[in-house]
């Protein structure tokens, strides 16, 4: 009898049967984003929203309006609130559509799916932020204000900037993620962050809220520079709003049953 020796595998055999890479599960999320009418369609919402805003108030704010940063900081107010949307119908829809169990059954391991969506709805957000600099610029020169430090901005705040927008599309994502159905995951972000500020006006409350409630400790992330207490305190309230639902997010998509 003579032994068999199996020989290489073929390169094309090889490349097959890989597992594809981050960065290719990246573009593929990435490009999911416009798949859908209603990604399309936010997206565009979400441009024009933000052009009518800078361009109404080129045309009937005052002159200390069209500085670089107060522009700026229009221009990312409808991206920072639209965007986190596109997270959410990110993971969500994958079970809404029913589509899950084709992204399982080619991407098996479910925590890199996870983490590429992620990765997708950061550079999104850093491409939006991005864009509004850029209309915020042009805004900026066409109006050419006559006051003091038009163009004033320091690297700092621009990175708080940017924080600002990543961030909150970090929490679509999570909210996306633990709930796993568009429509609840949707009203309970923009809910629950309401109510939690609601009872924050409570006296008992008002230490808590300011470690905790988004609309008090990120709120000033686009327009000043934040101290070192005031960073803890954005981080306190960014575990609870955006890390913990992406932890615990990651946790259910990879037990749930997928149907």
């Amino acid at each position: 009898m003579s032994a068999t020796t199996a020989g290489p595998v073929p390169a094309a055999a090889r490349s097959a049967h890989a597992r594809p890479g981050l960065g290719r599960l990246t573009g593929v999320e990435l490009r999911k984003m416009v798949d859908t009418r209603a990604g399309l369609w936010l997206l565009i919402a979400t441009a024009a929203v933000t052009l009518a805003l800078v361009a109404i108030v080129c045309i009937a704010g005052d002159p200390v309006d069209h500085t670089f940063s107060r522009m700026l900081e229009l221009a990312i107010f409808p991206v920072s609130l639209l965007l986190p949307i596109i997270g959410i119908l990110l993971v969500s829809s994958e079970w809404n559509q029913r589509t899950a169990l084709i992204t399982f059954a080619l991407v098996p391991q479910r925590g890199r799916v996870l983490v590429a969506k992620l990765l997708a709805g950061i550079l999104l957000s850093v491409a939006a932020t991005v864009l509004c600099v850029a209309i915020a610029a042009v805004a900026t020169a066409v109006m050419a204000p006559d006051v003091p430090d038009t163009w004033s901005m320091s690297a700092g705040l621009l990175l708080q900037v940017l924080v600002y927008v990543v961030t909150a599309m970090a929490m679509g994502v999570g909210f996306g993620a633990l709930l796993l159905a568009s429509a609840p995951a949707i009203v309970l972000y923009f809910v629950l962050p309401l109510v939690w500020a609601a009872l924050s006006s409570i006296s008992a409350l008002q230490t808590a809220g300011e470690w905790l409630d988004s609309t008090q400790s990120l709120a000033h992330l686009p327009n000043e520079l934040l101290s070192a207490t005031e960073w803890a305190r954005a981080g306190t309230t960014l575990l609870l709003w955006m890390v913990f639902p992406l932890v615990a997010g990651w946790w259910r998509i990879r037990r749930e049953e997928v149907r």
